[in-house]
């Protein structure tokens, strides 16, 4: 019997599935739910995904993945449930989203978490 490997549920780690075809209807209504998100806050991928109708976190996750570089899309400002920068295909966070965050003014334990109650956007 071999051994159990450590479950995740980033789909960052996961062997690549097929996306579904990007929706730019639903793309770009979730840009702009981000570009609402202000400077020296964040929100989760869920967060964003239930203010925009037809959307899912997982969805919200392939959005900000096919973002164009030069977008203006303040994609910096997503991050996971636990208010995690989310892992990228390396396995590894993306250490220039964080910079970014800390000078909007965004702080990290020293665990690398963002205190939600404090740096959490309610985009109602």
């Amino acid at each position: 019997m071999s051994p159990k490997k450590a479950r995740t549920t980033s789909s960052a780690t996961k062997p690549n599935r097929p996306r579904p075809e990007p929706l730019a209807p639903l793309y770009t209504r979730i840009y702009a739910a981000v570009r609402r998100i202000p400077k020296g806050r964040v929100s989760t991928y869920g967060g964003v995904a239930k203010r925009v109708p037809g959307a899912t976190a997982r969805i919200e996750g392939y959005a900000m993945a096919a973002l164009p570089a030069e977008s203006g899309v303040p994609w910096q400002r997503v991050v996971n449930h636990k208010g995690e920068i989310s892992l990228r295909k390396s396995g590894l966070p993306d250490l220039r989203q964080r910079r970014i965050l800390e000078l909007e003014g965004v702080q990290f334990s020293l665990r690398g978490r963002i205190d939600l109650e404090i740096y959490g956007w309610d985009n109602r």
